[in-house]
């Protein structure tokens, strides 16, 4: 080969090798940078079949993926309601807002009694952290929301990272984790030792036997009992006239918390009742959107 051929070849080589690396294999590929998507609504999906199916609805916003979850647990005393929501929802505003909104639902009174209730909410984190490439969601940014029943499961969610009895693998993505990143816990009960006469018949209708008969089962299903430094931070709401639920459980969590050394903001929501429409005000929502954009995206 004539010497300037030789030379091109080397060059030709020395191209090659530095493409393909020095040993002659093929560098890994550059990672591609995410695409934006629309808006979309992922519907009647299930998050476990164990033991039986049980469904959620995932809302994803327009944007470009990874997106924080915030899971809305609803409420209804643990016997009533599903994951259907409104327009303009206070959850599902949150989509406008970059958010992907998943609603849950768990089972009910007296189909499953406590802490199914809390398997299936466990359950549903862990799904959406398996799931979370499929639909472009951020597995590490996750909040839970919940009102009265649901900010108590949302609590516990919180609280109970770990708690090996408040979650059941067989449901499914048992190598995901159920913890949360935040909590917003809408006038939720959080202390079984609390209850008055009237709550007394609640509770029981979700631990399937009165308290007194079962005081280890209603520790299990308080938030409180498993408070510690680990839990995420909290906004926790309630309104001053709450005939349903007091403001005491609200109080007694917050109290833990930040013994515990938790970041927990509480919200005293003068004259509202429970569930009443003071929760609704623009004022208060913005302390919502303030809270989750900071521990969510703040991270």
């Amino acid at each position: 080969m004539p010497g300037s051929w030789r030379a091109l070849g080397a060059i030709g080589l020395a191209a090659t090798l530095a493409a393909c690396g020095a040993d002659g294999t093929s560098p890994p590929s550059e990672p591609t940078a995410p695409t934006p998507q629309p808006a979309a609504d992922h519907l009647d999906v299930a998050y476990s079949t164990v033991p039986r199916r049980l469904a959620l609805d995932l809302y994803t916003p327009a944007g470009t993926p990874p997106f924080p979850v915030v899971v809305w647990i609803h409420g209804g005393s643990w016997v009533s309601g599903d994951r259907a929501v409104f327009p303009g929802h206070p959850a599902l505003r949150l989509r406008d807002r970059g958010y992907a909104v998943a609603t849950i639902d768990y089972r009910l009174v007296p189909e499953g009694f406590f802490p199914a209730q809390s398997h299936d909410c466990k359950a549903a984190v862990r799904w959406l952290r398996g799931n979370a490439d499929r639909y472009g969601l951020d597995r590490s940014r996750i909040a839970a929301w919940g009102a009265s029943a649901g900010g108590h499961l949302a609590a516990l969610l919180g609280t109970s990272g770990g708690v090996a009895t408040l979650e059941d693998p067989a449901q499914g993505n048992a190598g995901e984790s159920s913890r949360v990143q935040a909590v917003v816990d809408w006038f939720g009960p959080t202390d079984y030792r609390l209850v008055d006469a009237e709550q007394q018949l609640t509770a029981a209708l979700l631990l399937g036997c009165p308290i007194a008969a079962c005081p280890d089962k209603a520790a299990l299903a308080s938030p409180v009992s498993h408070v510690d430094g680990s839990d995420p931070p909290f906004l926790i709401q309630h309104g001053t006239a709450d005939r349903v639920v007091p403001i005491v459980h609200s109080e007694r969590l917050h109290g833990e918390l930040l013994a515990a050394a938790v970041r927990s903001t509480f919200t005293r929501i003068e004259g509202a009742g429970h569930a009443t429409i003071e929760f609704l005000s623009a004022e208060n929502l913005a302390r919502i959107d303030t809270f989750l954009d900071a521990e969510l995206r703040g991270r």
